[in-house]
């Protein structure tokens, strides 16, 4: 079942840690607090598995047009995809579920969040704020709301991360201009990728392993190409997020480069109805880069 939808709330509430006392945690409804519906509006937490907030939100917003607008600011950090709780980790500050006592997110859920999403944060210059500093959160063995993603749960796979390299389909106009970009790269695959869900969060992606055909493979082996973009489709969430578009499979050309361990796509080609790139892969074949010329 979707984390997102009414089943997760009771996963979050399953994973409350019902040990030690309230604290400072529970000064908060000791002020004058109301619940209301969170609005179409705040799009970060509208439909997130409860339709009722309490008012002020436990970052002392006060106003309803006061938490749309603070809130609406991280809609660009969730959209990168930089860990699956990222949402579940605002909403539980900017709206906080109504109950009779106030539930903050655990120091741990506050640390994964931030492991992943303070880089994603430090491309475009912003720190991580200190609103969010995670000694802030109560400790794993008080009441708070815990991680829905462990490692545990995620069959081994490693944690998706978003890049600071914005990454979207090319949009060549010419062949030759293909034929140039794909000299310059160490490697290029002609691959089909599947997506395996279609959740608001992070989705997963998979190689059609019978539809890989290697254009170039530089210093990679052409036997271990497959493996490199699986790894790559498994931690680069933002930019196959991008090149998919929405889409449940497509076909792709793709070229890059080798950084020690991993491959890192620098452009990206709809194969569909692309004149040029099926004309720029017919010619690969025979095309000589400047560097081999002589």
């Amino acid at each position: 079942p979707s984390r997102l939808g009414g089943p997760w709330l009771l996963g979050v509430l399953a994973c409350l840690l019902l040990w030690g006392s309230p604290g400072a945690w529970a000064s908060y409804l000791r002020r004058s607090s109301s619940c209301m519906p969170i609005p179409h509006r705040m799009a970060l937490c509208y439909d997130i598995g409860y339709s009722e907030m309490r008012i002020p939100n436990l970052l002392e917003h006060e106003t309803m047009p006061e938490v749309i607008q603070q809130s609406s600011s991280w809609l660009p950090l969730l959209a990168r995809e930089c860990h699956p709780d990222a949402r579940i980790f605002l909403c539980s500050l900017f709206a906080p579920i109504c109950l009779d006592r106030s539930i903050y997110p655990c120091r741990s859920l506050c640390e994964a969040v931030k492991r992943s999403c303070a880089p994603v944060m430090a491309c475009y210059g912003y720190p991580w704020p200190e609103i969010l500093n995670c000694n802030k959160f109560p400790a794993d063995h008080e009441l708070c709301i815990a991680a829905v993603s462990t490692d545990e749960n995620s069959s081994s796979r490693r944690m998706p991360r978003a890049s600071c390299k914005d990454c979207e389909l090319e949009e060549a106009s010419t062949a030759r201009e293909i034929l140039e970009n794909l000299c310059a790269d160490d490697f290029a695959v002609k691959i089909r990728i599947l997506r395996k869900n279609m959740t608001t969060t992070i989705s997963d992606f998979d190689l059609d392993s019978s539809r890989v055909e290697v254009l170039k493979h530089g210093p990679l082996l052409r036997t271990e190409i497959p493996a490199r973009l699986q790894q790559w489709l498994d931690i680069d969430a933002t930019c196959v997020h991008n090149i998919m578009r929405g889409t449940h499979a497509g076909v792709f050309v793709v070229s890059g480069e080798v950084q020690s361990d991993k491959v890192v796509v620098n452009k990206a080609y709809a194969w569909q109805k692309n004149r040029n790139l099926h004309q720029a892969v017919r010619r690969w074949k025979h095309h000589r880069c400047p560097e081999q010329v002589g």
